[in-house]
């Protein structure tokens, strides 16, 4: 049975991950990897998580299953948290998954079980696993052209000259805000236009939001999404917690539906309830009750809007320090675009030769596709770092 199995092509940032553990070198950067980083370079567990774990531990009481929908109270608090009063509550379903990956996996199944001829569209460039989920579900896929890598900028024109050839019903992915993987976001003036040919061509869209507070501020970076959601009558939702809330590791992740009308959202949100129960039965509890915990407690929520601020800000600035040490180093503009994306990531560009150059002769590691964490910068080596980018010639 087994013999008759394949090698699956391995997970470029999965054997970065690999490479960097296994370089000896003491001054070795770490770009590539999506978690967020202080400035004396660790993944801290926030100071809100820390204390809902701790009333947890004090007043949970068993450990036996959710349903298969998960905590609902985590569920109608990220919804609130991501919506606002944008849609009318009835019209809202959805159910927790494992991460923000486990909500774009059932979603998926979700295309695939009410219209499984659907074309599922995705940015050109995007995150790697959309279109390899896509594909494992076995939907229809195609791309849209996104980002003009020479201006550093959104390619709106053609975004929405490609999306031109969807038919209705034809889903359409778009990232929530800190696109992933270039930071380079659409406006709200476009958010608004891009819902209005939406809705004229029937279509469907799927928002993932993996970044929210990472850009411009929790309100700020939900506006355009929620234009979208007050303005069509279906919206799918992938939202995740592994950034925003640090819970990476605990999987903490919801599917939201937003149906034409309360029965629709009640039998969509039924039909993930469904589909939670094949894939992983119930889903798990920990993280997902101390985001319900912090969402729904006033001073838990205060402070961690406060520390997701100073995050969001770190990122600002080192957005900033970094286009300011290229510009000194390569005596050109062409890397200003840095300090005007947000989010976690941005694209630096450059061949995959240049790319292992930087990664050989100064111990940079980033991916090949030239993605780099903005988070994982060192504030004090940034000089440094836009030697070594200029010098390989990226």
């Amino acid at each position: 049975m087994f013999e008759a199995l394949k090698a699956p092509p391995p997970d470029k940032i999965i054997q970065l991950i690999g490479m960097y553990a296994a370089d000896p070198r003491t001054e070795k950067l770490d770009l590539g990897v999506g978690v967020y980083k202080d400035p004396q370079g660790s993944t801290p567990i926030m100071r809100a998580v820390k204390a809902a774990e701790h009333r947890l531990w004090k007043e949970q009481e068993t450990k036996t299953y959710l349903s298969v929908l998960g905590d609902k109270s985590f569920v109608t608090g990220m919804a609130g948290l991501i919506l606002g009063d944008s849609v009318a509550p009835e019209r809202i379903g959805g159910g927790q998954t494992p991460g923000g990956t486990g909500a774009v996996r059932q979603l998926a199944e979700l295309v695939k079980r009410a219209t499984p001829d659907a074309t599922v569209w995705y940015s050109d460039p995007t995150w790697p696993n959309h279109p390899q989920i896509l594909a494992h579900v076995g939907l229809a896929a195609k791309t849209y052209r996104y980002y003009d890598a020479e201006a550093g900028a959104v390619s709106f024109e053609a975004m929405c000259e490609d999306l031109k050839a969807a038919k209705a019903g034809d889903v359409v992915i778009l990232h929530g805000c800190c696109h992933n993987p270039t930071g380079a976001n659409l406006s709200l003036e476009q958010w608004q236009a891009l819902t209005a040919q939406i809705g004229e061509q029937g279509l469907v869209p799927f928002v993932d939001l993996a970044y929210q507070g990472f850009g411009d501020g929790l309100e700020e970076d939900v506006a355009g999404l929620r234009h979208l959601a007050a303005t069509l009558p279906e919206v799918m939702l992938a939202a995740s917690c592994s950034k925003n809330f640090g819970l990476y590791r605990d999987r903490v992740g919801a599917a939201i539906v937003i149906g034409k009308d309360a029965e629709a959202a009640k039998v969509t949100e039924a039909n993930i309830g469904a589909l939670n129960r094949l894939n992983f039965s119930f889903p798990p509890d920990h993280g997902a009750k101390v985001v319900s915990l912090i969402l729904h407690d006033a001073e838990l929520r205060a402070d961690w809007i406060a520390e997701l601020e100073d995050m969001r800000l770190n990122m600002l600035t080192l957005r900033k320090g970094l286009a300011e040490a290229l510009r000194r180093e390569a005596n050109s503009d062409r890397f200003d675009y840095i300090a005007v994306h947000r989010g976690m990531f941005t694209q630096l560009g450059g061949t995959l030769e240049k790319v292992a150059k930087l990664r050989e002769e100064h111990g940079v590691y980033m991916v090949g596709t030239g993605r780099i964490n903005i988070a994982g910068l060192p504030a004090d080596g940034l000089d440094k770092l836009a030697k070594a980018i200029v010098a390989v010639g990226i």
